[in-house]
């Protein structure tokens, strides 16, 4: 009887000593969880402050050089957004201290629409502040869209090997109809308007559709053609091919009067504008669009293009 009791006490002893220990361990990972929680919420607000802090400190109050970059895609979202390009070019102009504006370019080209806006943006600004000159400084590449904005600037430097010109307008799509057959697929489309499924990718082509889109496409090209002309002027060499959509590299660009001399952005601002200080105006993205733009616009962008009608490209 007596080792009966025992045994009990024991049992009873170890099943208290487990359910402590379990109970210390579970504190012990809900302590661990709130300690990682606090750090991610403190570095997340810690990066919003960098973050916001990188946008706004803008250096302010001595003679400069204002610098806008225009990177990647130009689209109407992204860094190379007219919206933030024309924003960025605006607070360069509007600074007293401005002595004149760099535009950074590389950039294969884009939307049409987004080069005509900051074409026409930095036309502006040059009728409203005409003693602060705007040069271009291409980087890799010039391209297209990219070229379109270009040719709005007083002077355009370049790298020796720098990709400059495509100067052309393209609308690509796909066609799909020999493979649905060899799947045995049906499309059944109903529309109202005759031309209102336009170059539909899942239906035959259409000969009269594909004229109008050429003449279509030939309207912006000639539109692309007089912003270079009357930007470049009489530097523009006659040579059919310019507008043929080839590209050149920086050197040949030169001889052929599509830019002008070769050049950084140091050499621009320190032996051009003569103000060495550089004050950066590029608008960025913030951490949110970022995040937003990581994880949503690939798969938004791949959607838009299977299944909305073709659109008109610079590049």
């Amino acid at each position: 009887m007596a080792e009966e009791e025992r045994n009990w006490e024991r049992e009873t002893i170890e099943k208290l000593a487990f359910a402590a220990l379990k109970e210390q361990r579970r504190s012990r990972r809900w302590g661990i969880f709130f300690k990682l929680l606090t750090f991610a919420y403190i570095t997340f607000f810690v990066v919003i402050a960098l973050d916001w802090r990188g946008e706004t400190d803008v250096l302010k109050g001595g003679r400069h050089t204002a610098l806008v970059d225009l990177v990647g895609v130009i689209e109407p979202r992204g860094n190379a957004s007219a919206d933030r390009v024309t924003s960025a070019l605006q607070g360069a102009f509007k600074d007293k201290n401005t002595q004149g504006v760099i535009l950074r370019i590389n950039s294969p080209g884009g939307s049409p629409v987004q080069s005509g806006i900051i074409y026409d943006e930095i036309r502006r600004l040059r009728t409203i502040y005409p003693n602060v000159p705007v040069y271009v400084v291409v980087e890799d590449l010039c391209a297209s869209g990219g070229y379109y904005i270009a040719a709005a600037a007083d002077r355009i430097y370049v790298d020796k090997a720098s990709i400059i010109g495509s100067i052309g307008v393209l609308m690509d799509g796909w066609g799909f109809t020999g493979t649905m057959e060899k799947l045995g697929v049906e499309r059944r489309l109903l529309a109202a308007g005759e031309n209102k499924a336009f170059l539909d990718p899942f239906s035959p082509a259409n000969p009269k559709q594909q004229e109008y889109a050429q003449n279509l496409i030939d309207e912006v090209h000639q539109q692309f053609i007089n912003v270079v002309k009357k930007g470049r002027g009489k530097r523009l060499k006659e040579n059919p091919e310019i507008f043929s959509g080839l590209m050149w590299t920086g050197a040949k660009s030169i001889e052929l009067g599509l830019a002008d001399a070769y050049g950084n952005v140091d050499y621009v601002a320190r032996e051009v504008i003569k103000a060495e200080d550089i004050v950066d105006y590029t608008q960025k993205e913030n951490i949110a669009e970022r995040f937003a733009k990581r994880f949503g616009a690939a798969m938004a962008s791949a959607f838009a293009k299977l299944a909305l009608p073709d659109s008109l490209q610079l590049r």
